[in-house]
């Protein structure tokens, strides 16, 4: 094909492939049978994962073009698809027949009105008996989606629908990476992080027409989904879980440090004061994790960089976090050297141990998150040093 006839093309139809012969078929007959009705510029894509069923030539004999994807993996077939594709939009479904590939005009519509991804919605569009297990239907994909859309905002209600509609080019610059399951929570993550314009239309499914068991695994893959939603959203997972449990041993060891406490007749002293000092450690390392990781990640092009982050990066050097963390440490110390004094006063002999326990807990804690605070300026003093073969957008001024 000429490059003019490549660049007439306006619409890829994507199905990555694995072993489909029973249903590979009729999906794309269902494709071309679309582009055929429609007029629209188009062509099959068949990006094959290592078929030995004999895809690759069921497709070819349909005029479907084949694509071997070299690397094994779901996310691996759609991104050499992805790739090789010669349309300026692609819409990507899976080929075991339970898209609806003769009904694409509305995710058309949309990408020719200017949306950059176009998510079909089952639940919306309608999901036939038995074509999704009620495991997927009332708990899997309710609570990936309502995560998803907590964490991202997409403003989507099926986060997990196989059929998409996208601007090739636009979804190329986001640098999509994962060859597995998650592939289609990063497509719509950096979609959402990058605030690229996502729409969504209704569309059906009905029960796959294979014999053979799905290749995915619900509890397995679940997972993957969920804590690739996490790491994408280091607020969820390090930021708020660390500021609640960093302020409530904070407050809590502040208060019994003058003495203990009553609550609904429940009496609170040292013991509690020790539980949570070690609460406030968990929750200041969980921020120092968040700081780090959001550093690193956007100095990688993991994860975009707001303006305001990059404000928050340019004014915070190593210098002052050592400045601050050395400040904590140093009232640690005192507060030792204080202990000491008074225990010098009583000859150093024998202490009232809930007295000398209420100093110390206090004293350690500066100490403990002195030293830490210090380590974290030195390693994001690391990972902050332009190096000549950064990212240009990702180089902070320290």
């Amino acid at each position: 094909m000429s490059t003019a006839d490549a660049n007439a093309i306006e619409l890829t139809i994507l199905m990555p492939c694995l072993n489909e012969a029973e249903t590979l078929a009729t999906c794309v007959e269902k494709a071309q049978g679309f582009l055929d009705r429609t007029g629209i510029s188009g062509e099959v894509l068949i990006s094959d994962n290592g078929s030995t069923d004999g895809s690759q030539e069921i497709a070819a004999d349909l005029g479907a073009r084949v694509s071997p994807a070299s690397r094994r993996g779901y996310g691996a077939a759609l991104i050499n698809g992805i790739d090789t594709a010669r349309g300026r939009y692609v819409i990507m479904g899976d080929a075991d027949d339970s898209y609806d590939f003769e009904h694409l005009e509305p995710f058309v519509e949309r990408l020719r009105g200017g949306a950059d991804l176009v998510m079909g919605n089952r639940f919306k569009g309608g999901i036939a008996e038995g074509a999704m297990p009620p495991l997927h239907k009332y708990l899997g994909n309710p609570v990936l989606s309502g995560i998803g859309q907590l964490f991202f905002r997409p403003n989507i209600g099926d986060f997990h629908c196989g059929l998409r509609g996208f601007n090739r080019k636009r979804i190329q610059e986001l640098g999509l990476q994962t060859t597995g399951m998650e592939f289609a929570s990063e497509m719509v993550v950096k979609a959402s992080l990058s605030r690229y314009r996502i729409e969504e239309v209704p569309t059906t499914l009905k029960k796959d027409g294979r014999s053979r068991p799905p290749h995915l695994r619900s509890w397995h893959d679940g997972w993957r989904h969920l804590r690739f939603l996490l790491l994408f959203a280091p607020r969820w997972l390090f930021v708020y879980p660390g500021l609640i449990a960093f302020f409530l041993g904070a407050l809590a060891v502040a208060v019994l440090a003058f003495g203990g406490v009553q609550v609904f007749g429940i009496g609170f002293d040292v013991t509690t004061m020790v539980y949570s000092s070690a609460l406030c450690v968990l929750g200041f390392q969980s921020l120092l994790f968040f700081w780090l990781t959001k550093l690193y990640a956007t100095q990688e092009g993991f994860l975009p960089a707001s303006a305001r982050y990059r404000a928050i990066v340019a004014k915070w050097s190593a210098e002052r976090g050592l400045l601050a963390g050395l400040a904590l440490f140093v009232l640690g110390i005192v507060l030792g050297i204080i202990q000491v004094i008074r225990w010098g006063s009583l000859d150093f002999g024998a202490q009232d141990a809930a007295e000398a326990v209420r100093i110390a807990i206090p004293s350690a804690l500066g100490m403990i998150l002195g030293f830490q605070t210090i380590m974290m300026s030195f390693f994001s003093g690391v990972l902050t040093t332009p190096r000549r073969e950064s990212r240009p957008e990702a180089i902070i001024e320290s």
